[in-house]
């Protein structure tokens, strides 16, 4: 005789079983990657693209995002040399990874990169620097440029119109590599939709951004008029205030900076260049480039592409101008991820 109690032990135990059936078929449909990222340097005393962003904030964006997603990571650190770089694919290719992230600068490693992993058919994407036959990732420095160019301009039209303007570059300026060119660019291109004669005075940092506090102090006891400031990265913005600052000459400056790292919008404890209760710095806002949020963006770019979707050749980077009013926004003080 059949007890309700045997009924509802037979009942529960299907029910049980389905149900494994129907994990065990949801975990057959989703396919599990093997993914490896290799970042170009990721020592605490080495900076990505002239921003403030380190390898290792780069690298721990990837774990982050690999947390949801159907992924097992393998991570190698290029350490800035083109050899190991080959030899970090060349490990990844033992260690039979579905795809490989590359993110290397050097143009001829790269091409050999591609060429081992064209042989062992493994697909790749590459971070910033491109791989040849590979789908790139990265910033779109003269459009980054073109936003503080705007963002300056539209802030002298709107507050400074009679007034007497001079244009100011802070950076790493006397031998820039490809990328800060194309940020300058975009910054004089911004700048002169608004102001189409304004001329330019470079600073030139020399690849250390404290020096902007001297550079600056020195320049504006020379000069009189508004200061339109363009920083190329977020540590020269924070020195350049102390030099404006220096001279009590806030009332005459305003800075947009690139970058949006950790320097200027701070962390849960740091202090807060850009901060909605800070809204009367010099410091205007930051063009912001995500380098440490990469691993959100790239990590479904190569789970479409092992799905067989092809991508375009170039995927930028959103950039937008932070400031006082939207940067929790964009980074809230809880959440440095």
């Amino acid at each position: 005789m059949l007890t309700r109690r045997r009924l509802l032990a037979g009942f529960a135990a299907a029910t049980a079983s389905g149900s494994a059936r129907a994990a065990g078929s949801a975990a057959m449909a989703t396919p599990h990657y093997r993914i490896a990222l290799a970042t170009l340097d990721e020592s605490p005393s080495v900076t990505l693209e002239g921003l403030g962003f380190t390898g290792a904030e780069l690298r721990r964006s990837f774990e982050l995002a690999a947390r949801t997603l159907p992924v097992e990571m393998l991570y190698f650190d290029n350490a800035g040399d083109p050899a190991r770089a080959i030899a970090n694919a060349d490990a990844a290719i033992a260690a039979r990874a579905d795809l490989l992230i590359e993110y290397n600068s050097d143009t001829d490693a790269n091409a050999e990169i591609a060429r081992r992993l064209a042989a062992a058919r493994i697909p790749a994407l590459a971070l910033i620097d491109p791989v040849p036959g590979t789908p790139l990732y990265g910033p779109d420095n003269r459009g980054a440029g073109r936003i503080a160019g705007r963002a300056l301009g539209t802030f002298a039209r709107e507050n400074w119109p009679e007034e007497k303007l001079r244009g100011v570059l802070i950076g790493d300026l006397a031998d820039p590599p490809a990328a800060v060119s194309d940020r300058v660019q975009g910054i004089t291109e911004g700048m002169h939709e608004t102001l189409p004669t304004l001329t330019f005075t470079s600073l030139d940092t020399g690849g250390q951004p404290v020096r902007a506090d001297a550079l600056m102090a020195r320049f504006l006891q020379t000069q009189r008029g508004k200061m339109l400031i363009a920083t190329l990265d977020d540590l020269a913005a924070v020195y350049a205030k102390n030099g404006i600052e220096l001279n009590r000459r806030q009332s005459d400056c305003i800075i947009v900076s690139q970058g949006l790292d950790h320097n200027i919008h701070g962390g849960a404890s740091e202090k807060k260049e850009l901060d909605p209760n800070n809204r009367g710095s010099v410091v205007l806002g930051s063009v912001a480039y995500y380098i440490d949020r990469y691993g959100y963006e790239v990590l479904p770019l190569a789970l479409r592409l092992l799905a067989g979707e092809a991508l375009p050749p170039r995927t930028t980077t959103r950039h937008i101008l932070v400031t006082a009013a939207n940067v929790f926004r964009e980074y809230p003080p809880t959440d440095m991820n």
